[in-house]
């Protein structure tokens, strides 16, 4: 992940050195699906790793190293009683589901996994 100039904070890279330990939800606008994912972070100035992100001629100062450790689908109960999208889903994304079933290589059946995630979201049984 790129650190570009932003609001000029360092509090989340003085973290990283202080501890490694990594945390990121991935929020899918006009949708109730939320990715969790945690694992472990470093810091790195490397030249090559930073041109990888060049945007017109400009490169983050540095780039967070991220390894995933787990991956989890959030419970989509809080983000239905939020009413928070005022956007439709955005179409051609894959479902938590289907993500599940190409993780697993198809030992867990995707449209199922869908369809039994509604219902438990939708009854507060996450």
């Amino acid at each position: 992940m790129p650190d570009w100039k932003g609001n000029e904070r360092i509090d989340s890279l003085r973290n990283i050195i202080r501890d490694g330990r990594m945390s990121l939800i991935f929020l899918v606008a006009g949708s109730t699906t939320a990715i969790r994912v945690n694992g472990t972070a470093k810091i790195t100035a490397d030249a090559d790793l930073r041109a990888r992100f060049d945007r017109g001629g400009t490169q983050p100062r540095s780039v967070i190293v991220i390894r995933i450790a787990e991956v989890y689908s959030q419970c989509a109960r809080a983000l239905q009683r939020s009413a928070l999208w005022t956007a439709p889903h955005a179409e051609n994304l894959p479902t938590p589901g289907q993500m599940l079933q190409d993780a697993t290589q198809g030992a867990i059946n995707g449209a199922d996994y869908d369809t039994e995630r509604a219902t438990r979201a939708h009854l507060g049984w996450c």
